[in-house]
């Protein structure tokens, strides 16, 4: 196979008028070549996946299109980007690990896997991007955000080649997560826990027991309290909008697939969550009031704030939940956006 040259990371605000190729994010006014699944992307058609890893990989095969540019960069650190990056700064050790680095950006992103050294392998990402307890130095985290960002891909793209030699190696990092992965596949497995689709809406109820223990997980590189593991839920559900259900504790959120310009399939199209907080608290008896986060976060909620149940029957819920998505206009399309 014939493979582009290697490129060079440069931190994304230090790239100015220097031609540049820039993965799973927004282009530059000087970016040249664009491989992002991002809803403002300049990405050849011919090689257009769901991740960007994938993306860079299919443009790797194509070697017609492969351009003579010096660096990459990417506005934000996650392992989709990192993945994608590094594919393209060496290109021939990443083509030994292609399903590996796929497989770990389809995880970082969107929460689905097939491959337990993938899944092992966003943990050991995710857990090296956490402040809390990453084995890197303290002076990683130090400074803004774009800092942060431009320590942790120099880091990281030197380390990348070791952790793919041995994920095993480093299961301090992934242990945890992964074991909470597996018993919450293994609870939906045998029913314990239970999904409910409303295909007409895109919708899943995943309703979970009351004693189920919270346990932290990490997305996005931000830890949270979940007791069944995110990752599991989406595994076991194509459903976009997901509501979680805890006795009278509800929780829906959007899927990051929503905010992206997938080329497998298109989720519902998003809409705004303000209206169904309105009709929640004009019916809601409880003390707490429902709130909701801006469609045009990656992954937004809707949830009560200021108290633990809600006073609304579980069918009641859904049935306002579904029909104001049925009924809803769209409020966020990525595949025809003019924002930048």
């Amino acid at each position: 196979m014939q493979l582009p040259a290697p490129v060079q990371y440069v931190p994304y605000q230090c790239v100015g008028d220097q031609p540049n190729i820039i993965v799973d994010g927004a282009p530059l006014a000087s970016t040249v070549l664009n491989l992002s699944h991002w809803p403002v992307n300049r990405t050849p058609a011919a090689v257009r996946r769901d991740s960007s890893t994938a993306t860079v990989f299919a443009y790797l095969d194509m070697a017609e299109l492969h351009q003579n540019v010096p660096i990459v960069s990417n506005n934000h650190f996650d392992e989709d980007g990192l993945c994608s990056m590094f594919a393209l700064c060496q290109p021939s050790v990443a083509l030994d690990h292609r399903a590996l680095l796929i497989g770990c950006g389809m995880a970082g992103d969107f929460g689905v896997y097939e491959n337990a050294d993938a899944l092992r392998l966003c943990f050991i990402l995710e857990a090296f991007g956490d402040p809390g307890v990453s084995p890197l130095p303290a002076e990683t985290f130090a400074g803004c955000e774009q800092q942060r960002v431009e320590s942790l891909y120099r880091t990281m793209l030197e380390r990348l080649p070791l952790l793919l030699g041995d994920v095993n190696a480093y299961e301090a990092l992934w242990g945890a997560q992964f074991e909470h992965v597996e018993e919450s596949a293994e609870l939906i497995a045998r029913g314990a826990i239970t999904i409910a689709e409303y295909a007409d809406v895109d919708l899943a109820v995943v309703s979970i027991p009351d004693d189920q223990p919270l346990r932290t997980v990490r997305r996005y590189f931000e830890p949270e309290q979940a007791a069944v593991h995110p990752f599991a839920i989406h595994n076991a559900t194509t459903c976009n909008r997901i509501l979680r259900v805890t006795g009278a504790r509800y929780e829906l959120q959007y899927r990051y697939e929503s905010w992206l310009q997938l080329v497998s399939h298109r989720p519902a199209l998003r809409v705004a969550l303000d209206g169904l907080a309105a009709r929640l608290n004009a019916i809601e008896g409880a003390s707490g009031t429902w709130r909701c986060e801006s469609v045009t976060e990656i992954v937004p909620r809707l949830y009560l704030e200021g108290v633990e149940a809600s006073s609304i029957e579980l069918g009641r819920f859904v049935d306002e939940v579904c029909s104001y998505l049925a009924t809803a206009p769209v409020a966020w399309d990525p595949y025809h956006w003019e924002g930048g």
